[in-house]
């Protein structure tokens, strides 16, 4: 069989070790090189601007693919990018204890969707792209539930899965969760191996 295209390692333009994980799970060699974008201001003028969150999240995978694809002549590189709509609101990674804390009072009790979008850039240039999209339904807690639950979580997990961990203590959080589990963790990979493997038919 003929290859399309060798491929060997693509870059992963994120320092998630939980992105890293997953695709080294499924058997996906990548070279880490973290875009390091500076994605608030970005995401606040798509805001302003009435984009709606699939968009968001698809533009910041794409944003962060293209500026470290740039850097790379010849290689496939991987943006990926998850944020959290609650009935429109945008909710994004916190970035401490006490908006950890007002993430999950907002999400408590209510159905919210976890959106996972990525992108493959080569040359510069975009290749591929996905958005998913899981919906969560969020089980009632009293706030010193949520604070329990905050306790028994590291920060390095708690920055690096969102305020849950369905593999682990926050899968007691949720009454029903709708869609893909790698999706929910960040990263649709079934399909980025669709598309890898259509390279090497």
């Amino acid at each position: 069989m003929k290859l399309k295209e060798k491929i060997d390692k693509i870059i992963l333009a994120s320092q998630s070790v939980v992105r890293q994980k997953i695709l080294l799970d499924h058997n996906i060699n990548c070279d880490v090189v973290p875009s390091k974008l500076d994605e608030e201001p970005i995401k606040e003028k798509l805001i302003i601007n009435n984009i709606d969150p699939d968009e968001i999240s698809q533009n910041l995978a794409s944003l962060k693919a293209k500026k470290v694809s740039n850097k790379f002549f010849d290689r496939l590189v991987l943006g990926a990018d998850s944020v959290i709509n609650l009935n429109g609101e945008l909710i994004s990674k916190p970035t401490n204890r006490k908006q950890a804390m007002e993430i999950l009072k907002k999400l408590n009790g209510k159905i919210h969707h976890l959106i996972s979008s990525v992108s493959i850039f080569k040359n510069g240039k975009e290749v591929w792209k996905y958005t998913d999209k899981a919906s969560l339904t969020m089980k009632n807690f009293t706030n010193d539930q949520l604070e329990k639950y905050l306790s028994k979580i590291s920060d390095r997990d708690l920055y690096a899965y969102n305020v849950y961990q369905i593999e682990g203590e926050g899968r007691q959080l949720f009454q029903k969760i709708e869609g893909d589990e790698n999706t929910v963790m960040g990263l649709p990979v079934s399909k980025i191996k669709e598309y890898i493997n259509s390279l090497k038919c």
